[in-house]
């Protein structure tokens, strides 16, 4: 047996709760049926998926991530890489210092005055966020620039029977700058998020369909308040769920090289992204596809739905 029925993959937990790597499948080529799958069991169990050496073009990385489901558009209002519309550039540290401008300075802003600064799950403001990310790396920093994922799944298997059954009921609101502090008008992405006016409601917990697993759905730079409680209820249970979520215990992180490629499942995870190496003058160049995702179904019934702004992944929102 060879390695296209999935026999001979190679699968290595990097963390206690969460991350793995995956040897010996080559994602510039069509994956067979039964690798596919593989990889679909591992999202499911390790939910960040690591893959090593892979060197994509754009095309290999739309085309890779189309075997999981339909390309979403690379993102509300940020423009796309130009001649490939699911592709998403994420390019920092460009050698200048972040300081210059206000708006090198935005990245740096992404925060509340607490350790949670930046945590999030892709594009939550929408009802339909991104089920899939699929990240590559073309050009690392010689140090820093990590990422770190944590396991939404865990977290809530985690918390206490009482505050499980509690968390199933509630609803939150999520919405862009709830974790990012403007610098004023002169902040484009200030200006631009809310042009784009994305607000959606989504369960505290979602329920994975594939596995039946559930899932805190739930971060600190999107999630502005639970809908059923009164704030001060609303701030004081978020602060619990985030901190809980984002214990050490939970999380995973990655030293990336030229050529790694990182799959993570959008619903179950949170991560966030680094600011460190913003001071070494060193670009960091990574490139992001998404797979098309739908609306979240808690434990309760209910679902996702878009308050502000049009669905952004099935309603095929144009890429700009």
């Amino acid at each position: 047996m060879d390695a296209e029925d999935g026999s001979s993959v190679s699968i290595t937990p990097l963390a206690g709760c969460i991350g793995a790597e995956i040897e010996d499948i080559d994602l510039a080529v069509p994956l067979t049926p039964r690798l596919t799958a593989v990889v679909r069991r591992a999202l499911e169990e390790h939910r960040v998926l690591i893959f090593r050496d892979q060197h994509l073009t754009h095309d290999q990385q739309i085309a890779y991530a189309g075997q999981f489901g339909p390309p979403a558009p690379s993102h509300p209002w940020v423009p796309h890489v130009e001649g490939h519309p699911y592709v998403h550039a994420l390019i920092t540290g460009n050698g200048e210092r972040p300081e210059t401008t206000d708006e090198q300075r935005h990245a740096a802003l992404w925060r509340n005055p607490d350790f949670l600064s930046g945590w999030h799950s892709d594009i939550t403001a929408a009802a339909d966020p991104p089920v899939f990310c699929v990240l590559r790396a073309e050009k690392v920093p010689s140090h820093g620039g990590d990422t770190i994922w944590a396991d939404m799944v865990t977290a809530y298997e985690r918390l206490s029977a009482p505050l499980r059954q509690f968390a199933d009921e509630l609803t939150a609101e999520h919405r862009y700058l709830v974790g990012y502090v403007p610098f004023g008008i002169s902040d484009a992405f200030t200006r631009t998020s809310v042009d784009a006016g994305l607000v959606a409601h989504h369960p505290v917990v979602r329920a994975l369909p594939d596995t039946g697993k559930r899932c805190l759905f739930v971060n600190p730079s999107f999630t502005s308040h639970i809908n059923e409680l009164t704030p001060a209820e609303s701030r004081r249970i978020l602060d619990l769920l985030f901190t809980h979520a984002t214990h050490r215990d939970l999380t995973f992180r990655h030293r990336w090289t030229a050529g790694d490629v990182a799959m993570w499942d959008n619903r179950a995870t949170i991560h966030v992204a680094p600011t460190d190496h913003e001071k070494l003058g060193q670009e960091r160049a990574m490139y992001r596809v998404f797979v098309a995702g739908e609306p979240a179904v808690g434990p309760s019934g209910a679902r996702s739905r878009a308050i502000s702004g049009d669905p952004y992944q099935v309603g095929g929102v144009r890429a700009r």
